[in-house]
This record gives C-alpha cells, sequence and structure tokens, in this order.
C-alpha cells in the first residue's frame, strides 16, 4: 500500500508527470527505430532501448545495419542524461516521501 501512495504522489506532481511522459517517449523513440531498423521485434527493441540507455548494456543484442549503429549514438548521447534524471527524481521523490511518513 505504501508503494501504492508514493506512486500516486510522484504522478500528482505536474514536474514528474512532463518528466515520466519525455522519458516515455525516448523509450518508444528507440523502440521503433530499432523496430525498423535492426528488424527486431516490439519486445527485444524494448529491451534493447532501456538495457542501453540505463547503461546496463548486456550485449546480448547489438545493432548490425550502420543506420542503426548512427542510430545508437545518437540515442545515446540525447538518452542518457533524461534516463538517468528521471531514476535520480524517482529516488528523490521516493526519499523525500519516506521521510514525510515517518
Amino acid at each position: 500500500m505504501y508503494l501504492f501512495t508514493i506512486i500516486l504522489s510522484f504522478l500528482r506532481d505536474k514536474e514528474y508527470r512532463q518528466l515520466l511522459g519525455t522519458t516515455a517517449i525516448i523509450l518508444a523513440l528507440g523502440t521503433i527505430s530499432y523496430h525498423y531498423l535492426e528488424g527486431w521485434s516490439w519486445i527485444d527493441a524494448l529491451y534493447f532501448s532501456i538495457i542501453t540507455l540505463t547503461t546496463i548494456g548486456y550485449g546480448d543484442f547489438s545493432p548490425q545495419s550502420t543506420a542503426g549503429k548512427l542510430f545508437t549514438i545518437a540515442y545515446i548521447v540525447v538518452g542518457i542524461g533524461m534516463i538517468l534524471g528521471f531514476i535520480n527524481a524517482v529516488f528523490y521523490h521516493y526519499k523525500s516521501q519516506s521521510g514525510k511518513s515517518k
């Protein structure tokens, strides 16, 4: 129940909603691009987008086409800051909410 309360408070804040929306758009852009550039399934393309932008990089997928490689370079430069900002915002929101409940 506590986690649900934190998620709701996160979604009520306009700035967090905008950050969530921007993050979703960046992930959707990567997913669509990899689906068409590399011919990957939708789930594989989403998986690769998330793994790439969170800098985990398992190495089980990698772009093989020149267009896919060039897109990945631009995608990382643009997307990594946004994803890390999103993760940071979620962490600080959780931290501030857990401090209020004590």
